[in-house]
């Protein structure tokens, strides 16, 4: 009797804290565009890459395609100039001779995170203010300049950021994980935001301001650390430095990915978040919806206790997912299907309970451990 009930309580607990998480999305002004006729102040765009696949020309091409009035400086970093990356640009820098564009092969390591590295080899050719980076399978609607400089108005802020959105979920691995992100994690993101200032960076678009970034060391600064995007906001928001949330959000697109590929990278990113945010990690688990309520229904069954609350619950976890993937992703194809939410949080709880079990990661198909600080060392 005393498992059913504490099972039920942390099924209900679970159940506030997703209508709380549910609540905070639904109040962010997501999609929406804000008018921008005189604010636009020149930009250097630094991407570093590394390989290709189906969507790399794509993603890069929108790049070129803003409509923005004021100069934007195009900065692509590779470290092998074989690098089938690199031939992908060398063809859009014919395609638009007229951008101020250019491919820089990078060869320095300066630290263990390759993609920081390149950053800190590009940095020193950007000539504008304002600094944007942005991750390699980014892809961006043509109006996103014009929408992402306009926070900066505010001299207060520092630092702009953005929601993505997986935009092409085409195997059953990537299906799960498209849950955690399109449903999941912007409205934690935003629960957190109800409580605090947004203290750390997303990484999949970040800009910022020249004297800032050289104020917390530069790029140089973060070339050992695995969640560098964290790492950057939080060093800025020490500053006393506003940190804002676009609404605008941008689409990242992957190549297919097994079950293999996706729990490596999930794992990667669960022993992140719980290294640089331990006690909130730790606390994250109080939110799978699911677990508890499964727990709940298996020990109502097992006493003869009325099984439908627990039922009603699994039902209601379903359909405020499902409600927060359709918004993220307003425009694209596909749903979150019921047990492919109760799915992602059943394996969530294993990946949760595997983030304190280790602190190795694979990245970029090499080993490394996760120190306290956030540090990868190479894993022996």
């Amino acid at each position: 009797m005393l498992l059913y009930w504490l099972a039920a309580g942390f099924a209900l607990l679970a159940c506030a804290i997703q209508l709380w998480q549910f609540t905070a999305a639904r109040r962010f002004p997501l999609h929406r565009r804000t008018a921008n006729p005189d604010f636009h102040p020149a930009v250097s765009i630094l991407k570093p890459l590394k390989g290709a696949d189906a969507h790399t020309r794509a993603c890069l091409t929108s790049w070129f395609t803003q409509d923005y009035p004021a100069p934007v400086q195009l900065l692509f970093g590779i470290h092998d100039a074989a690098d089938p990356a690199g031939d992908i640009v060398r063809q859009l820098l014919a395609e638009f001779p007229a951008a101020d564009a250019q491919l820089i092969v990078c060869p320095d390591r300066p630290g263990t995170n390759a993609k920081v590295g390149t950053l800190s080899q590009l940095e020193p050719h950007a000539r504008h203010d304002l600094i944007l980076i942005s991750d390699a399978d980014v892809k961006v609607p043509t109006d996103f300049l014009g929408q992402a400089v306009l926070p900066l108005r505010n001299a207060a802020v520092a630092l702009v950021n953005c929601f993505y959105r997986l935009a092409n979920p085409v195997t059953a691995a990537l299906r799960w994980e498209s849950v955690a992100i399109n449903a999941d994690f912007w409205s934690q993101v935003l629960q957190s935001r109800t409580l605090k200032p947004l203290d750390f960076a997303l990484g999949a678009v970040v800009i910022t301001r020249r004297d800032d970034l050289a104020a917390i060391g530069g790029f140089r600064g973060l070339v050992d650390h695995l969640a560098d995007d964290y790492h950057l906001g939080h060093r800025i928001h020490r500053l006393g430095r506003r940190i804002e949330l676009l609404t605008v959000p941008v689409e990242c697109w992957d190549a297919p990915a097994g079950w293999a590929q996706v729990w490596a990278h999930q794992l990667r990113w669960n022993r992140t978040i719980r290294v640089c945010q331990p006690g909130p990690f730790f606390a994250s688990i109080l939110a799978n919806g699911s677990v508890w309520s499964i727990g709940w229904l298996a020990t109502a069954l097992w006493i003869g206790r009325n099984p439908w609350p627990a039922v009603l619950l699994l039902a209601l976890r379903a359909g405020l997912a499902a409600s927060l993937y359709r918004t993220m992703r307003r425009g694209l194809p596909g749903h979150a299907a019921p047990w492919m939410v109760w799915l992602k949080d059943v394996l969530g709880l294993a990946l949760w309970a595997a983030a304190f079990l280790g602190n190795t990661v694979i990245w970029r198909g090499a080993r490394f451990r996760v120190q306290r600080d956030g540090r990868l060392v190479p894993a022996s």
